[in-house]
């Protein structure tokens, strides 16, 4: 179903405005995704996709006229002050998508025999939460859990950084304590890193069930989190910097976990 709307006053268009703050989308259970590539990214996933607001002054991107799911969203045309209102960047993008949150648990995390997942505790940039997801889905992780305290998932910036790759893993929200506590009566490696630890990252097995934790950009992983590791590693660094970013790090214990469960054992 094909609709127009040209008026910024339209009670539709406030209500997608809202999802431009945190209040907005967990009252509504929905958020906004911006451009070509996140709704082609979407759509192609089966993300419960409500409806698809694209500029009738430019038209349908031409990725999208071929959409196999014709039917199943709703798809407006609107003015160019209409995007404006509703979308997060200085200059929107011709396209855009309201789509529904999921509801996910991290139960079903544990009980993989392998799995490889990146527990956040506490990051605060959007920008560093959206790429570390995306390095979890370019090296094949099993899933991300976020802690309270962390950034929204939501935020139009992380849904950015992340590049669509929300929409290939699960992502879920939890309580750390309770879940990690489950995770290491399972017999699962939590893995935390650490300037005291006598382990480099290369010296440890990462084929085994892995949940690499990752903290706050300036204070690390809460000390209960912390207490609540197995595992600590240290990642070595030649040179006189004082520390990695923490998406930096994120992504070079994911990439050694790659290298060791598939191409090449330590």
């Amino acid at each position: 179903m094909t609709n127009e709307i040209t008026s910024v006053n339209n009670l539709r268009v406030k209500q997608w405005a809202q999802l431009l703050g945190r209040k907005g989308r967990d009252e509504q259970n929905k958020y906004l995704i911006e451009g070509t590539h996140l709704v082609q990214e979407a759509l192609r996933s089966n993300e419960p996709v409500e409806m698809v607001l694209y500029s009738m002054e430019r038209g349908l991107p031409p990725e999208l006229k071929d959409n196999d799911r014709a039917g199943r969203e709703e798809w407006i045309a609107v003015t160019e002050a209409v995007l404006s209102k509703v979308t997060d960047t200085r200059t929107p993008q011709s396209v855009a998508a309201i789509v529904r949150k999921r509801e996910e648990s991290a139960e079903g995390l544990l009980s993989l025999s392998d799995g490889l997942v990146v527990v956040v505790d506490g990051i605060q940039d959007p920008g560093n939460l959206g790429t570390i997801i995306r390095a979890a889905d370019a090296a094949g992780a099993s899933g991300v859990v976020l802690g309270q305290g962390t950034v929204d998932l939501y935020n139009p910036k992380t849904i950015r950084a992340t590049m669509g790759s929300l929409f290939h893993l699960p992502v879920v929200q939890a309580e750390l304590a309770p879940l990690l506590r489950k995770a290491g009566d399972r017999g699962i490696q939590l893995l935390n890193t650490s300037l005291n630890a006598s382990k480099t990252c290369y010296e440890t097995d990462f084929r085994q069930a892995t949940w690499i934790i990752l903290g706050n950009e300036g204070a690390g992983v809460s000390e209960e989190v912390s207490r609540l590791a197995n595992h600590n590693v240290i990642i070595p660094m030649r040179g006189r910097a004082e520390s990695l970013n923490v998406a930096m790090a994120g992504t070079i214990l994911l990439y050694e976990a790659l290298r060791q469960r598939s191409f090449q054992q330590i």
